[in-house]
């Protein structure tokens, strides 16, 4: 514990640049490295999850990733669920160059109504498609829709917020007890985000299949900057990994995904991300470079369009290459924004690990 004055200790606490990996003294081949990520009955070629963001998915992306091997998910608090053609008003977006502008027009266009049969047709769009289905709300939101998300055939429900606790008091309204809800649900979810290993515990708790950790969208959220809460990736993927050990003794060997949501802008953070002990990560800014990403080569969370209290904007990305390059190859940017999973089993050749479950032993040092 650090001392900041008389009054208050803190603890001192990593992200992934004050991290590295450390290499042993094996290799292997990249070939023989296995990428193979199985949650609940599903197993994906890769452990990429691609997050519920307007301006990374679309049905059409969430399609394309599940093609791929991984896992796309929906925003069904997005546009996709309030418009039956968005498509003109993401194209708009993308002309507003004006910070202020554009916030001040998302709140407008986010503002109309989330209509339920749009939730069904685009995830059934999915679900035609022979991929598996995910859909993402808001804790504020997931009871309002839970059924209309359970009758759409979902494969994963995801519950994703800044921060989500297991324990939410109110004196005003009547709030979402998460261990009721999701024990009541009959598909898996994936609850979201915490950033410490008490709230990790908790999340695990109330039944989860798998707990994301951060506060997702770290290059569009502004989360530091308006309300002052931060906790830096590294450490809170440890901290939450630590909780998951804990819980399967307290449970009997029940075993809970610890998903990164966060501070992952390149294919290294991923790979620190696994090394501190995520069994996955939900990616965002990659994919928002994406040629096919909905967002046209900007990128915002769903802080940058809240009604009172925006505190994320769309920041400019860019476009590196196809969906296809950015996650599997081949790239062709020296920089960590393309074939993430390359990357990623390239890091696990490397350092001699032959699955990302072994690779969360692999030593790492901080920088002094």
């Amino acid at each position: 514990m650090i001392e900041i004055g008389r009054a208050k200790r803190a603890s001192q606490v990593y992200g992934f640049d004050d991290i590295a990996i450390v290499p042993t003294r094996r290799t292997r081949t990249p070939a023989d490295v296995k990428l193979t990520w199985s949650i609940d009955a599903l197993t994906f070629e890769f452990p990429l999850v691609a997050a519920p963001m307007d301006s990374v998915m679309s049905p059409a992306t969430a399609i394309a990733v599940g093609r791929l091997g991984g896992l796309g998910v929906l925003n069904l608090e997005g546009l996709w669920t309030r418009y039956a053609d968005p498509e003109p008003i993401l194209a708009e977006l993308a002309e507003v160059s004006d910070a202020v502008a554009a916030t001040r027009r998302m709140q407008e266009v986010y503002s109309a109504p989330i209509q339920p049969e749009l939730i069904t047709a685009r995830m059934q769009q999915i679900r035609d498609a022979g991929v598996p289905v995910a859909g993402a709300l808001s804790p504020q939101r997931a009871q309002e829709f839970a059924s209309v998300v359970e009758r759409a055939g979902v494969d994963f429900f995801v519950i994703r917020g800044t921060t989500v606790s297991a324990e939410h008091v109110s004196t005003a309204e009547q709030p979402l007890n998460l261990k009721e809800f999701i024990r009541k649900l009959d598909v898996p979810v994936i609850v979201g985000g915490c950033a410490t290993y008490q709230a990790g515990l908790h999340l695990m708790r109330t039944g989860a299949a798998g707990v994301l950790v951060g506060f997702g969208g770290a290059a569009t959220g502004r989360t530091r900057n308006v309300l002052g809460v931060e906790v830096p990736m590294a450490s809170a993927v440890a901290d939450v990994a630590a909780a998951r050990r804990d819980y399967m003794d307290e449970s009997g060997g029940r075993y809970v995904h610890v998903i990164a949501d966060g501070a992952l802008g390149r294919s290294g953070d991923i790979a620190k991300a696994i090394a501190c002990g995520a069994d996955a990560c939900m990616v965002s800014t990659p994919l928002a470079r994406a040629e096919e990403a909905p967002g046209r080569g900007w990128h915002w969370g769903p802080e940058a369009w809240h009604a009172s209290l925006p505190r994320g904007e769309r920041v400019r990305m860019g476009r590196v290459g196809t969906l296809d390059e950015v996650l599997v190859g081949p790239s062709h940017t020296p920089d960590g924004t393309m074939n993430l999973v390359g990357a990623l089993r390239k890091a696990l050749a490397t350092t001699g690990y032959t699955d990302a479950k072994e690779f969360q032993r692999v030593e790492i040092v901080v920088h002094s």
